[in-house]
């Protein structure tokens, strides 16, 4: 018996399977016939396609829920999450082809045992990295350390769209992001309810990607919305940190003045209020990071005690 394997004739706990999906006729049908083998019910959110996939989807057996325009990967879970009910393990999975289903057992196990909350199929993990084209790494890169800080985690693979979620905690996700920044938005939350995270090594394909938009402007789309995410969350490292570093510049540049000064240089007009604008604007963002931390502080603090 593989590891981790899950037999499905002998657990009686229920199993269900996401998978978002816009216009993705040619793989979806072998993806839910997998899934299948592994779960007890299959939910596609056909978000707005103009293919023919929500019909193979439903000749593959799975259920289907339509969305009449494209309201993009956050807005197709959210849907799914909402309409899952009375189940143990909620599993999500891309149903472009890139990840196997074979590997789907691995990932509930830990559910199941009750070893962890949520389960996150890792392609980085025992330097698996090395496969993945020089772009995404780098990419992949600078997205799992903004996510992790935003989160307080520290996740190998924070874009991952497979993954494992005990029935559990269906309710403790935002669903804020509609778009691809959903991956980073839910383990935000996660990280916030204090749930148990672990990572499992998976494979991919990335001779399968049909992704519809651009990975640079998806990149720098999830970025965005991180950053903005930290505003609220982490208001120290949005605002503090920043205005810190810019007070120091106009520190610097002070200090540089009043040296020219002491030997007898007169100021310039334009770089002396330069200096000035950086200073008093490095201490305005310093103080709100200050501010807003102790105002979520004192909010947290409030929902603890009721």
């Amino acid at each position: 018996m593989v590891e981790g394997y899950v037999n499905r004739e002998t657990t009686s706990n229920k199993i269900t399977a996401i998978l978002p999906a816009f216009n993705e006729e040619i793989s979806i049908g072998s993806v839910i016939l997998w899934t299948k083998e592994y779960v007890d019910r299959v939910i596609v959110v056909d978000d707005g396609s103009s293919d023919h996939t929500a019909d193979v989807a439903m000749l593959a057996g799975a259920e289907v829920i339509c969305h009449l325009t494209n309201m993009g990967k956050g807005a197709a879970l959210k849907t799914g999450f909402e309409v899952v009910a009375d189940t143990d393990v909620i599993l999500t999975i891309d149903s472009d082809g890139q990840h196997n289903p074979c590997e789907i057992p691995t990932l509930i196990a830990l559910i199941l045992k009750g070893d962890a909350d949520l389960v996150i199929g890792s392609r980085y993990m025992n330097g698996n990295e090395k496969n993945t084209p020089a772009y995404r790494r780098l990419g992949q890169f600078v997205l799992n350390q903004v996510t992790n800080l935003n989160s307080g985690l520290h996740v190998t693979d924070t874009q991952s769209g497979f993954r494992a979620f005990a029935g559990s905690t269906k309710n403790l996700f935002r669903f804020n992001s509609s778009g691809l920044a959903i991956e980073s938005e839910m383990l935000a939350d996660a990280g916030n309810a204090g749930l148990r995270i672990k990572e499992v090594e998976v494979g991919v394909r990335y001779d399968v990607d049909c992704s519809t938009e651009n990975p640079v402007k998806h990149g720098v789309g999830v970025l965005v919305k991180v950053l903005r995410d930290m505003e609220f969350r982490k208001p120290l490292y949005y605002f503090t940190v920043p205005g810190i570093i810019i007070g120091i510049g106009g520190l610097q540049m002070g200090l540089i003045f009043l040296q020219i000064f002491y030997r007898g240089g007169s100021l310039q007009f334009g770089p002396t209020i330069l200096m000035m604008i950086l200073m008093l604007t490095g201490m305005f963002m310093a103080f709100t990071g200050i501010i807003l931390h102790s105002m979520a502080r004192m909010i947290q603090e409030a929902k603890n005690l009721n």
